[in-house]
């Protein structure tokens, strides 16, 4: 897995629209512009700039492989196994603490987005859609322990949807972990 230290690639992640068209492209592998376009409601020329903005920063490539033939642009994550940061390395650098800002905004913003979503009474079922909430006495070691196993879990099925492709009654689910000591109120 590559870990970044580029504060500008965590600006360009920090953007709303290109965070979820890495995500779609996590859990899906390899898709088109207008395939993204299409799963996250935006105009297809708007995902082709957010693709090419990825690709600029070593985010995202094209997938020949994947594509039907040499003008077909099809578009996969650099590294199948997503983006990871070193906060610490990204504070150090020049930049490091206002591109960090703006990620945690965003990052904050759209984890409460997903558990207001999971928590919505909106009239529709769905029987996979929640929140839960566990209290786990267990040490700082056991903790990356848990960790490392609910990500080995998510990694099972992400790679099984993979296989599978966006379509035949699959969409894209957010898998939203944290684990922490518990917060003190303030």
């Amino acid at each position: 897995m590559v870990m970044y230290d580029d504060p500008r690639i965590l600006r360009a992640i920090a953007h709303p629209t290109r965070n979820r068209v890495l995500h779609e492209l996590s859990a899906a592998g390899s898709l088109r512009a207008a395939d993204i376009a299409r799963l996250i409601d935006v105009p297809a020329n708007q995902a082709s700039f957010h693709l090419r903005q990825l690709a600029k920063y070593g985010l995202v490539e094209e997938d020949p492989d994947a594509a039907r033939d040499r003008r077909d642009r099809v578009w996969r994550l650099v590294d199948p196994d997503g983006i990871r940061f070193r906060t610490a390395d990204v504070l150090a650098r020049p930049g490091g603490r206002a591109a960090y800002a703006v990620f945690q905004r965003n990052a904050v913003a759209h984890g409460q987005h997903l558990v207001e979503r999971a928590l919505s009474v909106d009239g529709t079922e769905n029987p996979g859609r929640s929140a839960s909430e566990w209290s786990v006495l267990m040490s700082a070691d056991e903790a990356k322990e848990l960790m490392e196993e609910l990500a080995a879990v998510v990694e099972r099925y992400r790679d099984a949807g993979r296989g599978h492709g966006p379509g035949e009654g699959r969409e894209t689910w957010s898998v939203f972990q944290l684990i922490q000591p518990y917060p003190e109120d303030s």
